[in-house]
């Protein structure tokens, strides 16, 4: 807690990201990646292996845009910097730790950015979203943008500061335009996001589920893998949160768009979810939980006592 507070304290931030809770969010993030490293960590590399193979297959070497850089546990950036002539890290709070490694490089730019595009809807300037992706993205000479695991936390923070059936109309329209814009782009589409959130007991049977995208499919990735977010002790003693992760090297575009009924929390008793490990290839996208008319929350832990 001390150490949070040392952090909260000492990370540059805009004072309407402090306000928001970007900050917090932010180190709260940070904190838990510490202690759940070994269970992040096949995600991590997963991520950074699907970065690479978009490097890889990237003609021009121009410009690469990282959306939602963070503390680039996930990104590999000596890669991304030895390929291109610039690269930029987007996100609305840049940690110490990033910015001490892209000192490192000298074609490395932080870029401070709300991309939800909702900072000033939220406080009160604008009567509605904004734009969510900085004009760097569609720049001439930018050839690679990486939106990396964000997609998902987008509107959770603007969720929380509406609440009720506008969170759920609110982050809808925040993830389908979030991917509207990077559809739109001409740059090659890097896409890592989380999906579904599934909680499971000790038992391997799921307790509950949740459709992160607010029923936006982004189509069938290249690969696919589970991510143990919060191992169990990390919530709650007896159960786990696992998300489901998809990534694309290449995204081309969603096949699909949300349907208009909210996003709900879906209870799933006595069942078990067979989920593949980082590397796996990807078969057929699973059928999405059926959706109830409750809004959508984060998967909360149960009370084990």
């Amino acid at each position: 807690m001390l150490l949070e507070l040392f952090h909260y304290v000492v990370t540059p931030a805009p004072r309407a990201h402090r306000r928001l809770g970007y900050l917090r969010d932010t180190i709260s993030l940070g904190s838990r990646a510490g202690r759940c490293r070994r269970a992040w960590a096949p995600h991590l590399a997963a991520t950074r292996d699907t970065i690479r193979a978009a490097i890889a297959g990237c003609a021009g070497r121009g410009t690469a845009v990282v959306l939602g850089s963070g503390y680039c546990h996930d990104v590999p950036l000596a890669d991304l910097a030895a390929a291109f002539r610039r690269v930029v890290l987007v996100d609305a709070v840049h940690p110490w730790a990033t910015r001490l490694r892209a000192r490192r490089h000298p074609n490395v730019a932080l870029l401070t950015a709300d991309l939800s595009g909702s900072l000033d809807l939220l406080l009160g300037r604008a009567a509605d979203l904004g734009p969510g992706l900085p004009p760097v993205c569609a720049a001439e000479g930018t050839d690679l943008v990486v939106s990396v695991n964000l997609l998902s936390q987008l509107p959770i923070l603007p969720g929380e500061r509406r609440g009720g059936a506008a969170a759920a109309d609110l982050g809808r329209r925040i993830v389908g335009r979030h991917l509207a814009e990077l559809a739109a782009l001409r740059a090659r589409i890097c896409l890592v996001t989380d999906v579904e959130a599934i909680m499971e007991d000790r038992g391997g049977r799921v307790t509950d589920r949740l459709d992160l995208l607010h029923g936006h499919d982004p189509g069938a990735p290249d690969r696919h893998w589970a991510w143990d977010l919060a191992p169990f002790g990390e919530a709650a003693r007896h159960h786990r949160i696992r998300h489901r992760v998809v990534a694309f090297a290449d995204w081309r575009g969603a096949p699909a768009t949300a349907s208009a009924s909210p996003l709900a929390r879906v209870a799933v008793r006595d069942a078990v979810l067979p989920l593949t490990p980082p590397g796996t290839a990807a078969p057929p996208p699973p059928a999405r939980a059926r959706r109830a008319p409750d809004p959508p929350r984060p998967c909360p832990p149960p009370s084990d006592g």
